[in-house]
């Protein structure tokens, strides 16, 4: 771990954290918590917040793909993802969903122009992000995609789509 520069778990849980917040709404799988959770890690995200039926460490089926940080990942559970976003509005976050809808904002185009303390919204594998958390969020972004599927699973898009806020960041 020395030779990689890695943090010890002190030494993540002390760090300035990326201000940016994932919201997993009724997540079914626990690989895809877990693999969230290990992206939150890497890019040094403020929290995870998990919601409605989203299962919630400690399982060893998200510690399987989480490979340790549930422990170094800050996280809280709402029972609705509508109450988690009204949370974080009322702390100042601008939240907005990952999702394809009328009007939403390419990736690309969003991360170049927003560096305020952020929140996303990752909706359900199949259903997408629900309709009461998306009428409380301040817009959608899209992953453009090209192909006959246009849809990603949550924990690629997830990757995707923090890596690209981060980055923005830190360009």
């Amino acid at each position: 771990m020395d030779e990689l520069n890695r943090k010890s778990v002190n030494e993540f849980r002390e760090s300035e954290k990326t201000p940016v917040v994932v919201v997993l709404d009724n997540i079914r799988s626990m690989h895809n918590v877990g693999s969230v959770f290990r992206t939150a890690d890497a890019f040094l995200l403020r929290g995870i917040y998990l919601c409605g039926y989203t299962p919630q460490p400690p399982h060893r089926d998200i510690h399987k793909t989480a490979l340790g940080a549930t422990e170094t990942v800050d996280w809280r559970y709402f029972a609705t993802t509508a109450e988690a976003v009204r949370s974080l509005k009322e702390d100042g976050y601008a939240v907005f969903a990952i999702e394809q809808t009328v009007g939403s904002v390419p990736l690309q185009e969003f991360s170049a122009g927003f560096s305020g303390p952020l929140a996303v919204v990752l909706g359900n594998e199949v259903d997408g992000v629900g309709e009461e958390a998306l009428g409380l969020c301040d817009g959608s972004v899209e992953i453009p995609q090209w192909g006959m599927k246009h849809s990603l699973n949550i924990s690629i898009a997830a990757g995707i789509v923090l890596w690209e806020l981060v980055r923005a960041r830190f360009k």
